[in-house]
């Protein structure tokens, strides 16, 4: 289904034939100069951020689109790090109460892994969950696809150092960023580069960092030559990145760094010769800045700027790249990428400034991914978290289980080129939609609006009565379902769409019974008989709204 036929069925005939007069998406990179109203300042916030709310959304309005790029770009201090939740008192006697388990080996006795894999999951999803007006950890989880680890590196601390890596650059310069990962503990592991010695090397790294990092893999030009590189650039690179290996993973010595070492000795010092994708350049031996000046001659190719500005594209706009937006949005992005070497920020910030990014045909094409999915209805209904953060976590770990089970877990990227959603033709984001992950997805919601979920003494679940108490006019029924789409769905929907959601929350019933009905609840709170049967009528209402196909789509 390409953008026109989505649009079309989720807002009729009307914007069928509105876009119809349209022969292709606006392929223009200049300042959007259109209106800046709600849809816009809200596809902004959906693209960047996991679940725009209706506070943001003003937000944005107000101060106008620059100064929300700005807000998104703004600089933040890492976050505090994970700490246990689970775990009683002595399980890991190293971590001292109220401390973290980041930096410290594991016990003697017993086995915390679990408890520590917990915590970081947990950890993980608050931080995507509390996130305001920023888009680092939306990038923290692009580059978490472009460099795909999973838990084959059976070790917290080298998850959480190899994060922290990719949040320090989230939008900062790329080039460095594959600098740090190549010589990063957890990717040394997990692409066997601690097992890369001179005379037996291993070729998983350096043909990952040409595949799928860097130059991207070109149309096949010959025996061993994909265009962009060659099966005589991979076994080269393997050479230049010997002698690199970690230490710490999985310690119980309090004296053994986590940390990536240089071995002279293991390194193949002989001149290495690249192909002609790499002007036919010879490397000699650098001891252990070789590795980074190995990352230097591959971004000396201008492929590498248009590989990531196209993975760039596919996560924050759409999948499909035809000729024309190669031409006109990639190749410029990639030059801008280049003049500014290769710092991301400015590229993403002129994205999404762009008319092109606005185009009504980039405004709810994608399918959400499950992490979003899941998300998105926390975020923007403002359900509700106990205070205490210890609290938190199990409400946090259980929501990582529910990705879990729809294929999309943080820190267990199941293919080394990341999610099939971003790489795998022609499906693409269809990937995540199927009759199990719709079904799972329709359970989740129901969980979420009416059984509520409780891992442990607290139960999370949306509060629609605390919701609808923040829209411009509940009392009034086609206001209040009107303004609950506009702010949870990506485009409009039809009147009789409209009119379906109304039949659910009141059937067969004229609009006047829900104003009275809800006008009897605000008048009497605490009568227990009058709160519940308005809240069964919204759950009821959301649960159709959040299993409309509208909601799928960002």
């Amino acid at each position: 289904m390409d953008r026109t036929t989505a649009l079309a069925g989720r807002r009729g005939r009307q914007l069928y034939a509105t876009i119809n007069t349209f022969t292709t998406v606006t392929t223009d990179l200049e300042p959007y100069a259109g209106v800046w109203e709600q849809a816009q300042a809200a596809h902004l916030l959906r693209r960047t951020t996991f679940g725009p709310t209706k506070t943001a959304i003003q937000q944005a309005l107000n101060q106008g689109l620059d100064a929300t790029i700005l807000q998104l770009f703004t600089d933040l201090p890492l976050p505090e790090p994970p700490r246990y939740y689970d775990t009683e008192e002595g399980d890991d006697p190293n971590v001292l109460p109220e401390a973290s388990w980041v930096d410290v080996p594991l016990p003697e006795e017993g086995d915390v892994l679990p408890n520590r894999t917990r915590s970081l999951q947990a950890w993980t999803m608050g931080l995507l969950l509390n996130e305001d007006i920023s888009i680092r950890e939306q990038l923290c989880l692009f580059w978490h696809n472009h460099f795909a680890i999973n838990n084959s590196v059976n070790d917290p601390r080298f998850w959480y150092r190899y994060i922290t890596t990719i949040r320090s650059q989230a939008w900062g310069n790329f080039r460095q960023l594959c600098k740090d990962i190549t010589i990063d503990p957890c990717m040394l592991r997990f692409l066997n580069g601690n097992q890369n010695e001179a005379g037996l090397p291993n070729e998983n790294y350096a043909r990952e960092l040409l595949e799928l990092y860097t130059v991207g893999k070109g149309p096949f030009a010959g025996p061993g030559d994909y265009t962009t590189f060659t099966e005589q650039d991979v076994a080269a690179m393997a050479r230049v990145l010997t002698g690199w290996t970690d230490t710490g993973y999985q310690t119980t010595d309090p004296e053994e760094e986590l940390t990536a070492i240089f071995q002279p000795e293991l390194h193949d010092a002989l001149p290495k010769q690249l192909s002609a994708r790499f002007g036919g350049e010879v490397i000699s031996d650098l001891g252990e800045e070789e590795y980074a000046h190995l990352i230097d001659v591959i971004f000396a190719q201008d492929e590498v700027a248009r590989h990531i500005c196209r993975k760039l594209y596919r996560w924050f706009v759409y999948y499909k790249i035809d000729e024309l937006t190669e031409t006109e949005v990639i190749l410029p992005l990639a030059q801008l990428l280049i003049d500014n070497d290769y710092e991301i920020a400015p590229v993403l910030q002129v994205l999404l400034r762009s008319n092109h990014f606005y185009s009504i045909l980039n405004q709810g094409p994608m399918i959400k991914h499950p992490i979003q999915f899941v998300l998105n209805p926390i975020r923007q209904c403002g359900v509700p978290f106990p205070q205490e953060e210890q609290e938190k976590y199990p409400l946090w770990q259980r929501l990582h289980e529910v990705t879990d089970s729809m294929n999309m877990a943080y820190y267990d990227i199941p293919e080394v080129a990341g999610w099939k959603a971003y790489y795998q033709q022609p499906l693409f984001y269809r990937n995540w939609i199927n009759s199990i992950s719709l079904q799972q997805r329709s359970g989740y919601i129901r969980n979420l609006v009416v059984n509520g979920y409780t891992p442990a003494a607290i139960t999370l679940r949306m509060d629609p009565l605390a919701f609808i108490a923040t829209l411009d006019d509940p009392l009034e029924p086609n206001a209040m379902i009107a303004e609950i789409a506009t702010l949870l769905l990506p485009q409009p929907l039809e009147s009789s769409q409209l009119t379906a959601l109304k039949e659910i929350l009141i059937p067969g019933l004229p609009d006047f019974e829900w104003t009275l009905e809800y006008g009897d609840y605000l008048g009497n709170p605490d009568d227990e008989t009058t709160r519940q049967a308005v809240e069964s009528k919204l759950q009821d209402l959301f649960v159709g709204l959040f299993n409309m196909a509208e909601f799928h789509l960002s």
